[in-house]
């Protein structure tokens, strides 16, 4: 997020990440990549407290907001902040999340090693979440 966000945080940042409440499944482990300032996956988190949240983040100085977020908002129990890029990662998850990360068919490309059985792929490509789920040939 720019240095002018800050009037448009509620309305553009943190309302459009409360758009996937209603599409995530109960009780399930999400995996938000390129997790920046913590979108969608903190504000998710905190609306559903039935999900288990990873923060998926690479670069360090993200990481370390992302954890100290993690911990003054006492998610520690069911978020958890892991700094590696999507394609490196090795968990598996039932939702992946993304916002504003690339295009979609890379964001396919990466994240499909990521999805359990039927997982899937949840993007924040627009004004309403749309999603894809993996092929099964190419698990």
């Amino acid at each position: 997020m720019g240095p002018r966000e800050g009037d448009r945080l509620w309305t553009r940042h943190i309302a459009n990440s409360l758009a996937l409440v209603d599409a995530v499944p109960t009780g399930v482990r999400v995996a938000d990549i390129g997790s920046g300032a913590g979108l969608p996956g903190i504000p998710l988190a905190i609306a559903r407290p039935d999900l288990e949240v990873t923060l998926v983040e690479p670069l360090l100085r993200r990481a370390n907001f992302l954890t100290l977020a993690v911990e003054e908002l006492g998610l520690g129990e069911r978020v958890h902040v892991l700094r590696a890029r999507a394609e490196d990662t090795r968990e598996t998850f039932d939702v992946v999340t993304c916002r504003a990360v690339a295009a979609l068919e890379k964001l396919l490309k990466w994240t499909i090693p990521l999805f359990a059985p039927h997982g899937a792929l949840i993007a924040l490509k627009g004004s309403r979440p749309r999603m894809r789920f993996a092929p099964q040939a190419t698990r």
